[in-house]
């Protein structure tokens, strides 16, 4: 009996161990982990992994400013706008802060390329340079986000930083269609989805959600109470725009590393009198990236070279991973505006 018992240990010992090898298990490795945020038995939890976790807060780690300044420095300082010819944006700053604050531009957007990646540097005042003229826009662009979208930034704010992360072009862009198989393929018209997306969680739904709602002002609601809601007047959207809104909070969950319930009551997902609280904080934040998208990025277009464009021509844009880089608060909460208050509103 010993041997019939042997064979079936011994197998499951060497899978247990080969699934180990397989997926990095470690036996000493915490589990994953889930908080429950709701009642019990409706799957209202958070789920976390610490292992992810403690890699994203290495990479959502704010730099500190270039070096310090006294408040006697900053008060007996003329202005930039005084000091510096064509300063158009941040012109009535001290020139000891918009000095440093340029240092710090520089380390967030280009720190290789140095003063040079948007200035002439024979003559600082020539706007000959694209990228100087880009960044005066996003300056403005940032000043609108802290100034007028508190009900999504809240306090901490945004900088060039939160986007950048030292890099010229933000690692998370969009553009339509980008990267993307033509649309007839051999099995006919795939009508935008079916092929697995990054943007999407790598799904096969809709792959351009984003052209739609946060660039266009289509209607993202779309569940309905009622059975064949076309022929009962509801409100409810297709098929079609059901899919599409499905690909947007994917890439929203994905983008905040949150799973559904982190904005929705899973019991009923389409009331907002029992949604937590972050899903108006998102609501607004959908506003907010889609008056980013056609008040300031898509106009840039025509400033941009060829090859900063998308494969259609079209400028590069921004989504929900642009600034959240996997964290539901970009930087984990860094609080940006109370380091740069210069970046909290235009003069």
């Amino acid at each position: 009996m010993k041997n019939l018992f042997a064979i079936p240990l011994a197998v499951t010992a060497v899978t247990l161990l080969v699934l180990a090898m397989m997926f990095g298990v470690g036996w000493d490795r915490p589990p994953v982990a889930a908080e429950q945020i709701g009642f019990r038995g409706v799957g209202m939890e958070t789920v976390s992994n610490p292992r992810v976790t403690a890699q994203l807060e290495a990479l959502n780690q704010m730099p500190p400013p270039p070096y310090e300044l006294t408040a006697e420095e900053i008060r007996d300082s003329p202005l930039a706008g005084e000091v510096y010819e064509n300063v158009q944006v941040l012109g009535d700053l001290p020139e000891v802060q918009f000095t440093r604050l340029m240092a710090a531009i520089t380390e967030w957007v280009a720190p290789e390329e140095g003063c040079g990646y948007c200035h002439n540097l024979e003559n600082l005042a020539d706007d000959s340079v694209y990228t100087k003229i880009v960044s005066r826009r996003m300056i403005q662009m940032t000043w609108n986000i802290n100034e007028n979208w508190g009900n999504h930034v809240q306090e901490t704010g945004v900088n060039c930083y939160t986007c950048h992360r030292g890099k010229n072009v933000p690692e998370y862009i969009w553009f339509e269609n980008a990267g993307l198989p033509a649309a007839q393929g051999a099995m006919g018209w795939r009508n935008g989805q079916n092929i697995g997306s990054g943007g999407v969680a790598g799904t096969s739904l809709p792959y351009d959600p984003f052209s739609a709602y946060l660039v266009g002002d289509e209607p993202i609601r779309v569940q309905v109470q009622q059975a064949l809601p076309a022929s009962t007047g509801s409100t409810g959207g297709s098929i079609q725009s059901t899919e599409k809104t499905y690909a947007l909070m994917l890439h929203m969950s994905e983008s905040l590393g949150v799973n559904c319930t982190y904005c929705h009551n899973s019991r009923a997902f389409g009331n907002w009198e029992q949604s937590p609280p972050a899903r108006t904080t998102a609501y607004h934040g959908i506003d907010m990236v889609r008056e980013m998208n056609t008040d300031y990025l898509v106009p840039l277009r025509d400033t941009y070279p060829e090859n900063r464009l998308g494969p259609t021509g079209d400028a590069p844009k921004a989504y929900c991973s642009t600034c959240h880089q996997g964290v539901n608060k970009p930087l984990l909460g860094a609080p940006m505006l109370e380091q740069w208050p210069s970046l909290a509103a235009s003069p």
